[in-house]
């Protein structure tokens, strides 16, 4: 019932429209005008207007067409890419979609968001049962989910749903992921001349070096990463530097963890500022929580259903990695991950076959399908 060639074609136009986070306003436009197309009831919120972008969250709903208690779902993607996508060159090679090498492809998140749509229009063109199905098609997911953080899905009345962002195998679900913390701290030293007076300044740089190179970093523990991300400082060569910048992070599927490495990077950046007669301020932001989702809740049960129905794996996996789906669960739906056919995202190489996406298209007809026959239980 996929149309292939249909799905392919909407999953290039959206992948063609450039929309780095905060710049999406031309993709949420094409996206809005399809579902209108599509005859679902669609409506923007005012996101824009929290997070600083110059586009809002899209939402579609296809009302329920069964009788009796069905659950109301919804899939998710998001339309910004990690980078920019101007002049995006799309290659086809053995039924694999890739870029030309210059960008990213963008199937980071359209390889999710194509085929959700798809899974709309066959049960729009078949008159398959469902109960009501909702689209959230969220903004700046990759600056920190906070597209997701602002949609009101709370409002909805959605009793779960599915997001459609991560890697491989198709039929595989995401249902517990990391706390992820994020440190951005400024060192203050003191400027002096660097071939003159040296020992009159303070480096700023030379403070981090010190606290970073007494830091555990890496792989922590099974579960636990913590990275030194970026650093900038300095004015000149000649110049003993009087600030450096620098983004941390932690992540950990046990939140006690998180914290507890989160505590000793703080407290070697302080140590380190007091060896060397410096300054240091520090900001602590919990980025986003991490969720554990309970195989016997139908979110999973649905899903997995789903995935064995079409000879898929149904696999349950853990992640470090975050998604629009920490924040819609950090607000009380329960929600997991969907394994799509995306590889190697956000980098040049990456790609996903037509055979995924309309797998993924497949799987979404089929929870749909599942959520009614759960609803007959």
């Amino acid at each position: 019932m996929v149309n292939e060639e249909r799905l392919v074609t909407l999953f290039k136009e959206l992948c063609l429209i450039n929309a780095p986070a905060l710049v999406e306003a031309e993709s949420v436009a094409f996206g809005r005008k399809t579902l209108e197309t599509m005859g679902l009831e669609v409506w923007e919120d005012n996101a824009s207007s929290e997070i600083g972008g110059n586009a809002n969250n899209l939402i579609a709903k296809l009302a329920s067409n069964v009788s009796g208690q069905v659950p109301s779902i919804f899939f998710s993607a998001h339309f910004d890419t990690v980078e920019p996508t101007e002049g995006l060159v799309i290659q086809e090679r053995d039924g694999v979609l890739y870029s030309d090498g210059n960008t990213i492809l963008g199937a980071d998140d359209k390889a999710g968001m194509a085929p959700a749509i798809e899974a709309i229009r066959v049960i729009q063109e078949n008159d398959l049962p469902h109960g009501d199905i909702f689209l959230l098609f969220s903004v700046a997911e990759e600056i920190g989910l906070k597209g997701a953080f602002a949609l009101k899905i709370e409002e909805l009345d959605v009793d779960f749903g599915y997001v459609l962002d991560t890697g491989p195998p198709v039929g595989s679900f995401v249902v517990r992921t990391a706390t992820h913390d994020v440190l951005e701290v400024t060192i203050h030293g003191k400027p002096a001349h660097a071939g003159k007076d040296p020992e009159k300044g303070v480096s700023a740089i030379q403070v981090a070096a010190e606290a970073i190179s007494k830091m555990k970093l890496g792989r922590i523990g099974p579960e636990t990463t913590a990275n030194v991300g970026l650093i900038s400082g300095g004015s000149a060569n000649n110049v003993v530097p009087a600030e450096v910048k620098i983004m941390a992070e932690a992540r950990s599927t046990d939140p006690a963890e998180v914290d507890d490495q989160i505590e000793h990077m703080v407290m070697e950046f302080e140590a380190a500022a007091r060896k060397f007669g410096a300054t240091v301020e520090i900001r602590h932001d919990r980025h986003y929580g991490g969720y554990q989702i309970a195989d016997d809740t139908p979110v999973v049960r649905c899903a997995v259903n789903a995935a064995k129905a079409l000879g898929m794996s149904g696999e349950l996996r853990t992640t470090l990695g975050g998604s629009d789906a920490n924040a819609f669960n950090q607000k009380g739906t329960p929600t997991i991950v969907m394994g799509t056919g995306m590889e190697q995202i956000h980098t040049h190489d990456e790609h996903v076959s037509r055979k995924d996406l309309v797998n993924m298209a497949r799987l979404c007809l089929e929870v749909v399908a599942q959520t009614v026959l759960s609803g007959r239980d």
